[in-house]
């Protein structure tokens, strides 16, 4: 039999909690689905033009279409699509960005690299995702904008954010690198903050190896995001500073970067889009099967879902009531990966990092962040899981409840 780890056979290394382990072979926390569809779409464009050619176009319109945004620059990650949103938007030295440090680093990291200082805002310790009162009471004159995460791909409270920010002269940068196929109030996330990007990495509901898109409805918006992707640099008559002196004339007129995709992801995710409905229901289907089963369970909370977000999850929280249990974080994750059930944390809140440290960060700044940090853990939840799968899952939940329970 296959073991936990190599070398290790499961009759050498029993569960933590007694007995066998609940499966034979790991389940991973994510994983993506490809299949003959996508693998095709990939080598047609090999035959065609590699990068700066027709699919990334094509990409860019599938997109607004699935969305309903006007405009959409699609970029190499969603780290480069989060600083060009940032630059778009005009942030600069001396500004405050405001965001949640329940995310990944780059939704903080995007307000340094153009030179402005991230304030973190304290999240609703029900849904996870950042607090709107929150952030009315951390903006100031210096406030520029907020990157707000729309944490396991449910939505952010749109309204109430977009409100404050219009009302105070901010930009709304929607981190939606979770969101993709979720719809706030009927309409789709993407088509209704200032500005919107999107991660297409391979744990993401559709993935095209890495990429990523910063959608709007504002041409101005646009019009810098895509001088921000390429280096700063115009073919556009009405942007040019001097006269063309011939057909091949182009001029830098900012400083941009080189963050293009390529066209053999924007084939890929191409295909991929098409999967999107699919993909969605079936992330749904499991969402509903481990609400239904650890709702059950006094030891664990369940994510609150706002019910403006009809939500595409990307991740599922499990949350530890710790004082029900006789194990703490820690060994309840040792013991999910001893059931051959591999999961992960997301995330550990973004200033307890040394870097942000350096910067002058302390905890404690954050206490519903904190202490969320502290109980979660991410489990298994993609397309490709069977069901077996997902009773696997919360079978070892369950059994190590049980085991441990106070």
């Amino acid at each position: 039999m296959a073991g936990v780890k190599k070398g290790v056979t499961m009759m050498e290394k029993p569960a933590i909690c007694g007995g066998m382990p609940v499966r034979e072979t790991p389940i991973n926390y994510g994983h993506q689905y490809i299949d003959d569809a996508d693998i095709q779409a990939v080598v047609d464009v090999m035959r065609q033009d590699l990068t700066c050619g027709p699919k990334i176009k094509e990409l860019e319109e599938k997109l607004c279409r699935i969305t309903g945004a006007k405009y959409a620059v699609v970029c190499s990650n969603g780290t480069a699509a989060l600083h060009i949103a940032a630059l778009a938007a005009g942030v600069g030295e001396g500004d405050e960005v405001i965001t949640t440090p329940i995310t990944f680093a780059a939704s903080a990291n995007c307000a340094l690299y153009c030179g402005a200082r991230p304030v973190f805002a304290d999240i609703n310790e029900e849904t996870y995702n950042i607090d709107p009162a929150q952030v009315k009471a951390l903006t100031t004159e210096k406030t520029k904008a907020v990157v707000a995460v729309d944490y396991t791909g449910q939505s952010v409270e749109l309204d109430e954010l977009l409100d404050h920010c219009h009302k105070h002269g901010l930009v709304l940068i929607e981190d939606g690198a979770h969101v993709i196929g979720t719809r706030y109030k009927g309409k789709c996330n993407g088509s209704i903050a200032d500005m919107t990007t999107f991660s297409f990495h391979p744990v993401k509901t559709v993935t095209c190896g890495e990429g990523g898109a910063v959608l709007t409805n504002s041409e101005e918006y646009y019009q810098k995001l895509l001088l921000y992707r390429t280096h700063g640099i115009t073919k556009d008559r009405e942007w040019m500073e001097h006269e063309p002196d011939g057909p091949w004339y182009y001029e830098q007129i900012a400083l941009g970067m080189n963050y293009r995709l390529t066209d053999i992801q924007a084939a890929l995710l191409i295909s991929q889009l098409d999967k999107l409905p699919m993909f969605s229901a079936r992330r749904k289907e499991i969402v509903k099967t481990y609400n239904e089963a650890f709702s059950k369970l006094p030891q664990i909370t369940i994510q609150k879902e706002i019910p403006e977000s009809d939500t595409t999850r990307h991740l599922y929280i499990l949350r530890l009531n710790l004082d029900k249990l006789r194990i703490g974080r820690k060994e309840f994750f040792e013991a999910l990966k001893a059931e051959n059930v591999f999961c992960n944390v997301h995330y550990i809140p973004t200033y307890y990092f040394p870097y942000y440290e350096k910067l002058g960060y302390k905890r404690g700044i954050c206490p519903k962040a904190e202490k969320l940090y502290e109980e979660i853990i991410s489990l298994p939840l993609y397309y490709a899981m069977s069901d077996q799968d997902v009773q696997d899952v919360i079978c070892a939940v369950t059994k190590i409840v049980e085991y441990y329970k106070a």
